[in-house]
């Protein structure tokens, strides 16, 4: 269900994932890695808990509202990417900016906003995503080495 092109069926993953989770019931794989992120995204847990204001709610940019499903599916293809090493070396880029960040999910901020990035550019050229470029920009936001 996750790559249905309804956009309300894949929002009412996230919010039957989240409230399995709640419930304390068993989860399936997919809603165990939803319901962590969304553990980590407080501000969105309002926003699951009240699925008939959000299944159809639109969220534009231009009105400064961030799309929280978006986000948290850019979150699971980071954790997706980083278990999977692809592309290739963005593991060790991801552990380089764990140990430099606060915590976990502030490097994994880090590699969402390059993935955000390279995804728009490919949207807005209507072409493939370009992994290089994609691997690039993770590299100029890595921490840069002390020379001794």
């Amino acid at each position: 269900m996750l790559f249905s092109p309804d956009r309300n069926k894949l929002r009412q993953t996230y919010v039957d994932a989240w409230r399995r989770f709640r419930q304390g019931l068993p989860l399936e794989p997919l809603q165990g890695q939803i319901a962590a992120v969304v553990q980590n995204h407080p501000e969105y847990h309002a926003i699951l808990d009240d699925p008939e204001a959000v299944l159809g709610q639109d969220f534009p940019p231009e009105l400064g509202q961030s799309n929280p499903f978006l986000h948290m599916g850019l979150h699971l293809a980071i954790r997706d990417q980083v278990a999977t090493d692809r592309p290739l070396g963005i593991r060790e880029a991801y552990s380089l900016l764990v140990t430099a960040s606060d915590s976990e999910h502030d490097a994994e901020h880090v590699l969402l906003e390059c993935l955000a990035e390279s995804l728009w550019q490919a949207h807005r050229h209507d072409s493939q995503a370009d992994e290089q470029a994609y691997l690039e920009s993770i590299k100029r936001k890595l921490p840069r080495r002390q020379e001794t």
